[in-house]
């Protein structure tokens, strides 16, 4: 529940006051809120999903997933992917999806080949997406009151200007 670093204009005399928000300890709202977003630089257009839980692999392949779908439907045919080296990026899972959906691609004639390039560590500011990340963090923030994470998702969708997407979730495990 970190206040976000925003900078903003005020009004002479009266700076703008941010008050570190604590949250109820019996809420059941999540203290936090993860989301996947692709941007498309071409259509100056995001791609957003939010997360049920956690950022994982199983989730960042349903995320790969749901990207090549709708660029497919678009009539794409490749996605050069820059990300970071976070560990959900680069973890075996998702190599191993990314090869053998890459390999399926190539195999069928069908679908978007994703090409991943990874990021220089500590270098975010290469990533295209960050500007867009930055300024739509400063359009959602609230500095009155907590927002809910179902506030905070639809407001992050209307910030960048795409559509609200059912949430991420991690698949039910087996026992």
């Amino acid at each position: 529940m970190a206040a976000p670093a925003v900078q903003t204009w005020a009004n002479a005399g009266r700076p703008l006051r941010q008050v570190q928000q604590t949250v109820a300890s019996d809420d059941s709202d999540p203290k936090a809120l993860a989301c996947y977003g692709l941007y498309l630089p071409a259509a100056d257009e995001v791609l957003l999903r939010f997360v049920d839980g956690r950022p994982v692999s199983a989730v960042t392949t349903q995320f790969l997933a749901w990207c090549s779908k709708r660029l497919a439907a678009r009539g794409k045919t490749a996605l050069l992917l820059v990300w970071d080296n976070a560990g959900w990026h680069i973890s075996h899972e998702v190599e191993r999806w990314l090869r053998a959906h890459n390999q399926r691609v190539k195999r069928t004639g069908q679908g978007v080949r994703i090409l991943s390039c990874l990021l220089p560590s500590h270098s975010p500011w290469l990533n295209p997406i960050e500007p867009k990340w930055m300024h739509g963090k400063r359009r959602v923030h609230e500095p009155a009151r907590l927002l809910t994470a179902r506030e905070v998702a639809h407001r992050a969708c209307a910030a960048l200007d795409c559509p609200y997407e059912d949430h991420l979730t991690l698949p039910k495990q087996v026992t």
